[in-house]
């Protein structure tokens, strides 16, 4: 016996005590998805068999079983739910989530349940208790479709049984277009015609030159927003133009309301003629009757809403809020047909429309119709393609994945709206920010995975960009954290190459770029073409050019004269890229040298006066030994340690040392660039390091007193010898007091590995810079052997986290997202910096 059950639904397990529920979930479920009544009891009460903790049982129950359903995930309910009252909660709690609700019953024999009951010691009751179970469950075997079940299996023989899940019906998920998607066609056969010959479609036609099927060279797929019908000259011919698109598996369909009315027209139900309803029917009865019949049965078998391309394109007819993005429910396909309203009616008598898009958020592109508006308008990642066809405006379409919009006009006005059409007012201005875009807890969702940023990291976080930040306007992207690679074993060290490269293998990266690690800050510079460039494009108009601001967004200088004048050469340098890239800004990853230049206050507070301390008490507690010493006392050893501090802490001041210069102005500033990040239109996430280095060489070139250039050695991670020149030059580096290297996979910062993202950098810090770190005295074996149990899991975790967040940043400033879209990922990026992780890593 087969059973089949909708991949996303709410299974009730229903039986006597002694069926076999249990048995038959541990046979045919994963065990996360099944939740027992028993197990639930014993979590509360300690005892599985404690009927008088059934209530509390339950209500834990269906309260994780909610949390699954929401993020859906199956559920199976492993219980009797014999009684009406107890599936009745179940049905309940499956309609709120807006899936099916599925029963298998198990019809086990009382006198076989029995047997099984007798030989458990922990069952203790009598046979009265399955006969009253048994009963109940005879009385309610042929009410469970009524009570809701979607499906209802008896499995008399649980040995014989197999299970398949079915995709629901929306679940488009493995068709990945190209599609072209029509708006709201309304009878307009001719328009729509005329578009589909505009988007390149060749029309097929039938004896009577009726168009009855259309086919594109390029292999693309039409996908039709609902309300093919009504008001317009021609539904019927419409009807039979997208009927036998997907007849041919060239097109594909979502209902309409107006194609849902007309259903219950023709099947004999109730409705109001009205709204163009009445030529329709008029255009219909001179069809022949089998027609009729074939296009009811057709509307009929529309899906309320299609999940396309791997569930990143979702189109409905009035469109669909994220949560029910793959959802079957009365509510959904109502949501679909109708959309969301709040309840009053405009002087016109419509309903007024609450704006869902508005609050949209989800990674999805929502593509629907039904709102008739002048033109299209992107809406966060949504879009209406309702362009007003019937009523004298335009039949529109999308072409996806490029994004393109082409319409058509009208050839007349075929039908006068009761309500003219009107630019849509958007309820958000796109340049505005709202506190609680970033406030609270919240799931943040982007195509590199989702966050999860925690209220007291974004309270944090609000401190920070409330009252230090540079101006949101310009604060585009924020780098992520970088970890340090696998704890090296070798003698001495903390950090060494091997472990980097070793790293990076496992993550099945072939080829790396090693690149100096400068002595100095990030900086992130943002540099306009001028002043009117930041005003027209970031909507600055303070006379600014541009940002240069820290990892945590804070300006960089105090004085605002000072970064002018950096942008200023900046900018001299950057022209010729302005050009190649055909853009008036550009925005720079760097390092700012010396270190000094922003962490004077670090270095003299936490470093300066370790080193000051040391130089102090080392040299007059070795004159005290010496002393002891010439005394006969036994100091030797400690003696050594002593003289071994204070070399260790001379050691410590020269490695900071090395980090300071005195700087004026900008005399003995020097800027590392090694990204250029993104241009107007551009995210430049998906070019190579090389393409990168090679435009950062061009602004050392125009301007070496200011830049400095970033030296880099490429690997061949399965090139010995590779790895070994890599190495040296890293020892090299080190040995003369450099800080190390950063590597970084050579394909970019979109390299991914099964299908994630990879660790965009891994930092590798010479061993005398780590004395700056750890302290001193951190070479000392006995410190070594602490410190290699560092954990770098949460520090890892916390870089990807940040990087996937950075990456989408970049991408909806390339896609010209309105500025909350852009500032709400930034500001998440911030946040996550008060996650704690140990500093030093």
């Amino acid at each position: 016996m087969n059973l089949d059950i909708p991949e996303l639904s709410l299974i009730a397990l229903i039986g006597i005590s002694g069926s076999g529920k249990s048995t038959f979930a541990r046979r045919h479920f994963a065990p996360t998805e099944v939740l027992s009544s028993d197990a639930f009891r014993a979590m509360v009460a300690d005892d599985e068999n404690d009927q008088s903790a059934s209530k509390d049982a339950f209500e834990a129950l269906h309260h994780v079983a909610a949390i699954r359903l929401r993020a859906g995930r199956r559920v199976v309910v492993d219980a009797t739910n014999v009684q009406k009252h107890a599936r009745a909660e179940l049905v309940k709690l499956a309609r709120a989530h807006d899936v099916l609700p599925v029963a298998i019953v198990l019809d086990t024999p009382e006198a076989i349940a029995w047997e099984r009951t007798e030989a458990r010691a922990d069952r203790d009751f009598g046979r009265h208790v399955l006969r009253r179970q048994q009963q109940d469950l005879r009385r309610s075997l042929r009410d469970l479709g009524r009570e809701g079940f979607r499906k209802v299996h008896i499995v008399a023989d649980p040995d014989d049984v197999t299970i398949t899940y079915e995709k629901a019906w929306n679940d488009k998920r493995d068709i990945t277009g190209p599609f072209d998607i029509i708006g709201d066609v309304h009878g307009c056969r001719s328009e729509l015609e005329t578009l589909l010959t505009t988007l390149g479609w060749r029309l097929e036609r039938d004896e009577a030159g009726r168009p009855v099927n259309a086919v594109h060279p390029e292999g693309r797929r039409a996908v039709f927003v609902g309300d093919l019908v009504d008001r317009g000259p021609d539904s019927p011919g419409v009807l039979r133009l997208v009927m036998g698109m997907t007849a041919a598996g060239t097109a594909l369909c979502v209902p309409g309301n107006h194609e849902q009315k007309l259903l219950r027209k023709l099947r004999g139900r109730k409705v109001s003629v009205t709204h163009g309803l009445a030529e329709t029917l008029e255009q219909l009865a001179v069809e022949p009757p089998e027609f009729v019949d074939a296009a009811a049965t057709w509307i009929d078998g529309l899906v309320s809403h299609l999940r396309l391309d791997g569930g990143r394109l979702v189109v409905a007819h009035a469109g669909l809020k994220e949560e029910f993005h793959g959802r079957a429910s009365g509510r959904v396909r109502a949501f679909c047909l109708y959309g969301e309203t709040t309840g009053e009616t405009d002087e016109y008598g419509l309903p007024v429309r609450y704006p869902w898009a508005n609050d949209y958020r989800g990674s999805a592109m929502v593509v629907y119709g039904h709102v008739p508006n002048p033109k299209p308008e992107w809406v966060n990642n949504t879009i209406c393609l309702d362009t007003g066809c019937v009523f004298g405006g335009q039949l529109t379409a999308l072409r996806y994945p490029e994004k393109a919009l082409v319409s058509v006009p009208a050839e007349k006005t075929h039908y006068e709206p009761v309500k003219p059409l009107v630019e849509a007012t958007p309820a958000r201005d796109a340049t505005t920010l709202d506190l609680a875009d970033v406030t609270g807890r919240r799931h943040i969702r982007t195509d590199y995975g989702t966050v999860l940023v925690d209220a007291e990291n974004a309270a944090a976080a609000l401190e920070v960009m409330s009252r230090f930040a540079v101006d949101p306007r310009y604060l585009l992207w924020l780098p992520p954290t970088m970890s340090p690679p696998s704890t090296s074993r070798l003698d001495g060290y903390l950090e060494h190459p091997a472990e980097a490269f070793a790293d990076y293998r496992a993550a099945g990266v072939e080829r790396v770029v090693c690149e100096e690690k400068h002595m100095g800050s990030r900086a992130v510079v943002l540099v306009c073409r001028d002043a009117a460039t930041a005003a027209r494009r970031f909507g600055v108009d303070d006379a600014s050019s541009g940002a240069v601001y820290t990892r945590t967004g804070r300006p960089f200088f105090a004085d605002p004269a000072l970064t002018e004048t950096l942008l200023a050469r900046v900018r001299a340098a950057a022209t010729p890229a302005f050009g190649e890239l055909d853009t008036d800004w550009l925005l720079l990853d760097c390092e700012l040298l010396p270190w000094s230049a922003k962490a004077t206050s670090l270095i003299k507070g936490q470093y300066a006066a370790v080193g000051a301390a040391a130089r102090a008490a080392l040299p007059a507690a070795l004159r005290a030994l010496d002393a002891g010493l010439d005394r006969g006392l036994d100091l030797a050893a400690l003696r050594d340690r002593t003289a071994a501090r204070a070399t260790n802490a001379d050691a410590f001041t020269d490695a900071y040392r090395r980090y300071c210069w005195p700087v004026d102005g900008l005399d003995g500033i020097q800027l590392a660039p090694f990204m250029a990040l993104a241009s107007e239109g551009a995210s430049h996430a998906a070019r190579d390091h090389g393409w990168h280095l090679e435009h950062c060489d061009r602004l050392v070139a125009g301007d070496p007193d200011l830049f400095r250039r970033t030296e880099r050695r490429t690997v061949d991670l399965s090139d010995e010898a590779s790895v070994e020149a890599a190495t040296a030059w890293w020892r090299e580096l080190t040995g003369a007091g450099g800080e190390g290297i950063v590597i970084k996979p050579c394909d970019g910062l979109l390299h991914r590995a099964n299908g994630k993202l990879v660790q965009p950098g891994i930092k590798c810090r010479g061993r005398e810079y780590l004395r700056i770190i750890y302290g001193p005295d951190y070479t000392e074996p006995r410190h070594l052997d602490r410190l290699r149990d560092r954990g770098l899991h949460r520090k890892r975790n916390l870089a990807l986290r940040e990087h996937g967040l950075g990456l989408a940043a970049l991408d909806a400033v390339a896609a010209g997202a309105p500025l909350w879209r852009v500032h709400e990922l930034v500001f998440a990026v911030l946040a996550l910096e008060s996650e704690p992780t140990d500093p030093r890593l």
